[in-house]
């Protein structure tokens, strides 16, 4: 599976339930998001935007995806909210890593360009670091509307929290059929 296969199997409306580990202060917590991940073409006038203000060629994106949340934490009850959009720009001479351009994410403020890695495996992992913090991620899909997220963040300093999400895609679509179709030749090639 390459980026934007991963990046189409990904699009559609998922139900997301994710934990949270606060390593420093031995706490956890519980999160709940609907997210919906649409994907853009790399020709889309907001991946040639993302590209521009990052100072990259912009056709040397792939492909992007508009993603939006809404959700709430444990701890706070308040409405989490957003939108987001990403950009794949493939490195030249493997393009199964790159760099994924991020406009804004829920945890920052400023638009944040990462790296990403597709395994053998099919797994999907983003590495970024921020101005205090570093973040890694790894993605991938347990079946075709079912998809899986682990990370763990550091901030300078020490303190540390590690996270699992389960992903539950919310019916059927023409991409979850395509999703299984993929599932079905990964296995048959196994």
């Amino acid at each position: 599976m390459n980026i934007e296969e991963f990046f189409e199997l990904s699009a559609g409306k998922w139900f997301s339930h994710r934990t949270s580990h606060h390593l420093a202060f031995k706490q956890s917590e519980d999160g709940k998001s609907d997210i919906v991940i649409e994907m853009l073409a790399a020709d889309h006038p907001e991946v040639i935007k993302l590209c521009q203000q990052y100072e990259i060629e912009p056709s040397t994106a792939s492909c992007g995806a508009r993603v939006t949340w809404n959700g709430t934490m444990e701890w706070d009850e308040e409405k989490h909210e957003g939108s987001t959009v990403l950009a794949t720009v493939p490195d030249a001479d493997n393009p199964d890593e790159g760099k994924l351009l991020r406009e804004m994410g829920y945890a920052e403020k400023a638009p944040v360009a990462g790296s990403y890695k597709m395994g053998n495996d099919g797994a999907l992992t983003l590495i970024t670091e921020y101005e205090t913090m570093w973040s890694e991620e790894r993605l991938w899909f347990a079946s075709p509307n079912l998809r899986m997220r682990v990370s763990v963040l550091k901030r300078f300093g020490g303190f540390s929290m590690a996270s699992f999400t389960s992903e539950i895609r919310m019916g059927s679509t023409a991409v979850s059929t395509k999703a299984t179709e993929a599932a079905n030749s990964a296995a048959s090639q196994s």
